[in-house]
């Protein structure tokens, strides 16, 4: 009984792994699934490096803070890096590290903490159309009371 359902098992594993790499052969032979073209064909010329070096100004105290706590995980307070918090940020980029040097962009969206100082670029759009690299941080300052942090970012990135 027991080699009966091990066999049945086994040929209903069998049966269903030939379904799906017959359908990818299909697809595959119809050009449907998949087609190699130029980079040329969708605007993609020379491909650059670019280093981009900013300061990115965190502030979670004060009337306008820039980033506000949206989940974290039970740990969190427990962890020396702030590992399982997560953010909204809509925080200032500036070309110096005090607030009122020149704005040069905005950090827009959703960040996650972690004990991580190299921060992987997978993809962009735009003028990063494709980009790839990554970002160096390096905290500058952070207040232990507040929160606030303004951190240096060096970036790397390859883009068209």
């Amino acid at each position: 009984m027991a080699i009966s359902k091990t066999f049945s098992i086994f040929s209903i594993l069998s049966l269903i792994v030939f379904s799906i790499f017959s359908s990818l052969t299909l697809a595959e032979d119809s050009h449907f699934f998949h087609k190699t073209i130029s980079p040329t064909l969708i605007g993609l010329n020379k491909e650059k490096l670019s280093h981009l070096h900013f300061y990115f100004h965190d502030i979670l105290s004060g009337p306008k803070p820039t980033a506000v706590n949206v989940a974290q995980a039970q740990m969190t307070n427990k962890s020396p890096t702030g590992f399982g918090m997560v953010m909204m940020a809509d925080d200032p980029l500036t070309s110096g590290p005090e607030p009122d040097s020149k704005l040069v962009g905005k950090a827009q969206g959703i960040y996650a903490s972690a004990a991580q100082d190299q921060i992987p670029i997978v993809g962009g759009s735009g003028l990063f159309k494709f980009a790839r690299g990554y970002a160096h941080a390096k905290t500058h300052t952070f207040d232990l009371k507040t929160g606030n942090a303004i951190v240096e970012y060096n970036v790397y990135v390859f883009h068209y």
